[in-house]
């Protein structure tokens, strides 16, 4: 059965744990935080050291697995086998080892939870084994998030650790750590630890904790185009020079290519309101003045060049027409063609 990180969460915390999870999927953060739990939740200290088997893919077969998961627990409830790097089976991938595990998931045993921790792949669904999975284990496919999509992570997750977090703060986490939730988690878990629950996470905080400096990063880079404010952006970009290799121009042509390609949404949305924009930009509703003004400076004829003047930059990034020049002048070179 395909079920999602919170449902599955959700059980296990209530104590109900199933026969089989196959967790699989490029995203590991979840695979991990379902695997750790029950590691760390299922038996207790007790009951863990003759009840719970941790297997490694490399160094096993399906049928060392089976064999493991038909065992019956000592002395406790039920008995844990967790696979780790489940991808590395030994014989997952051919017809004998799918058949053995398929036919363990017609007949599991109740008093073992066998979990297989797959990251970064997936079961090859088109094989036996894939159906099998969705109908007869708790089946978890994950995938990274997009860009769009991690700033509305990070206001969730600070919220469930009982944080408000601001929108500036949340865009500086994401340009600065991308989609990499296992970053994201700690980084914001050594935010919260230094916080009362209730607090608002501020980018002074980030500043401090994680090491992003709230004024010289790519969204304040982002503020002094759009404002056309040269004397702010140059000083960013000094900044940002003056140690090229902490501060890589691919990250923040990527951060402004986003911002720009929302310019265009802009331009070409049909409902103008306030929140018809939001809608379309994807957008909270009270950011979207802050693009109307850029837009007044960006028609979209220039929005499309901008748009343009980023590809080659990102080409030159990686080599392409740029001749020995370096990457700092390709920022610098960027920056004044957006701003000019």
């Amino acid at each position: 059965m395909a079920v999602t990180p919170e449902q599955i969460l959700q059980q296990l915390k209530a104590g109900k744990y199933e026969p089989v999870y196959f967790l699989q999927g490029e995203e590991p953060y979840y695979i991990d935080q379902i695997s750790d739990f029950i590691e760390d939740n299922c038996l207790n200290e007790t009951e863990k050291g003759f009840n719970q088997t941790i297997m490694y893919g490399k160094d096993v077969s399906a049928s060392q697995i089976v064999t493991a998961a038909r065992r019956f627990p000592m002395m406790a409830e039920r008995q844990v086998v967790i696979v780790k790097e489940a991808k590395e089976i030994q014989d997952i991938n051919k017809e004998e080892g799918q058949k053995l595990l398929m036919n363990y998931l017609d007949n599991p045993v109740p008093s073992t939870v066998l979990v297989f921790a797959h990251k970064h792949k997936k079961v090859d669904g088109r094989k036996p084994l894939s159906k099998a999975l969705s109908k007869k284990a708790i089946l978890l496919t994950t995938t990274k998030l997009r860009d769009y999509e991690v700033p509305k992570w990070i206001e969730g997750y600070a919220k469930d650790k009982g944080f408000n977090i601001g929108y500036q703060s949340v865009q500086m986490l994401a340009e600065y750590l991308g989609n990499n939730l296992e970053r994201l988690s700690n980084e914001i878990s050594k935010i919260s630890i230094n916080l009362k629950v209730g607090e608002e996470i501020t980018p002074e905080h980030i500043q401090k904790y994680v090491g992003i400096n709230k004024d010289y990063n790519v969204f304040e880079l982002q503020n002094a185009i759009s404002k056309g404010d040269v004397l702010k952006a140059n000083r960013i970009v000094n900044y940002f020079a003056a140690n090229i290799r902490a501060n890589s121009i691919i990250p923040m042509i990527a951060v402004l290519f986003s911002y720009y390609s929302k310019l265009l949404l802009l331009h070409s949305a049909k409902d103008k309101s306030d929140s018809g924009l939001a809608r379309a930009m994807g957008l909270p509703p009270f950011v979207v003045k802050d693009y109307k003004v850029a837009a007044a400076r960006y028609p979209i004829d220039k929005v499309m060049q901008c748009i343009s003047l980023l590809r080659e930059a990102d080409l030159k990034s990686k080599g392409v027409n740029s001749g020995s020049m370096p990457e700092e002048e390709i920022l610098r070179e960027l920056v004044f063609k957006l701003m000019h």
